[in-house]
């Protein structure tokens, strides 16, 4: 059955328009590559899909630019000519741009201003007014953030001081009186808060004047 003829329109369908420009992409880098292989010519191909997405296609051991050139020397066409103005016109651009954006800078350092009209010297007062009023509060935003950060570093430092004293001061409580040792052999070791001094204390049973509950005590200052 033979197929119908296809219109030849833009297809609306935006899925199938890129379906088809797929195939009929594919298809004709094919044909290139046949007519390049079995004819032993020099193909080049360049497409630009319609998002201006670029596909090319040169025959093997070539280049577009080679074939390009020989193209051009083939048919006495200049064909970097027109490309090449466009890139000129665009680098003048860029240097104007360049040029102008240098000035500023000078002029906001107080150079090259003899040329200045009074209108744009007073625009450019207030240019760097402005400027100055955004740094200003970005600098006064800088210092109280850290104005604060020292602010809860130091209060956190008061709490954990306020902790540690706490916790000595309950230590020092439960040490006011403490025994540790043999009461038979050794010495008992003690420390009495008050008057900051350290005693030993020694039981010695055979002895008679020790018998009836006697003791004997030695204290020694604690070193500050």
């Amino acid at each position: 059955m033979a197929r119908g003829k296809i219109e030849i329109k833009k297809i609306e369908n935006t899925t199938n328009r890129q379906v088809t420009f797929s195939k009929r992409r594919n298809g004709l880098f094919k044909k290139a590559h046949e007519l390049s292989v079995l004819c032993d010519a020099k193909v080049s191909i360049i497409i630009i899909s319609g998002t201006e997405k670029l596909y090319d296609y040169v025959s093997p051991s070539s280049s577009t630019k080679q074939l390009l050139d020989l193209y051009q020397t083939k048919s006495g066409t200049d064909v970097w000519s027109s490309h090449y103005e466009k890139m000129q016109e665009t680098l003048n651009k860029l240097k104007e741009v360049n040029r102008k954006i240098r000035l500023e800078i000078r002029r906001r350092h107080g150079q090259s201003l003899n040329n200045m009209t009074y209108g744009e010297l007073c625009g450019l007062e207030q240019e760097m007014e402005s400027a100055a009023h955004v740094i200003r509060e970005r600098k006064y935003k800088t210092i109280s953030n850290q104005t604060e950060t020292t602010k809860r570093k130091h209060r956190n430092s008061i709490q954990v001081n306020k902790n540690l004293l706490h916790a000595i001061d309950a230590e020092e409580d439960d040490l006011s009186y403490e025994l540790c040792g043999n009461i038979t052999d050794d010495p008992i070791i003690g420390y009495f808060n008050e008057g900051s001094r350290l005693f030993a204390l020694r039981l010695q049973p055979n002895q008679p004047n020790l018998q009836d509950g006697g003791s004997c005590i030695t204290t020694y200052p604690l070193l500050d």
